[in-house]
């Protein structure tokens, strides 16, 4: 995973697009991450996996 500068991000906002098409970006402020920028694809990916595991865990808490 890269690792950018907040500042940097906002002076390179589009290298920081291109990056993060490619993989998961940190945005550092004070040298501490605070965001982390990613393509769409992977945020759906994500956000499907996340749906699917509260489906399970809906279904496992019925079947007590």
């Amino acid at each position: 995973m890269k690792t950018m500068s907040a500042r940097d991000a906002k002076h390179q906002f589009g290298r920081l697009i291109d990056t993060a098409r490619a993989e998961p970006v940190v945005v550092e402020k004070h040298g501490r991450p605070v965001v982390v920028v990613l393509a769409v694809e992977e945020f759906e990916r994500l956000k499907a996996l996340s749906e699917l595991d509260r489906q399970a865990t809906k279904s496992v808490g019925k079947g007590d």
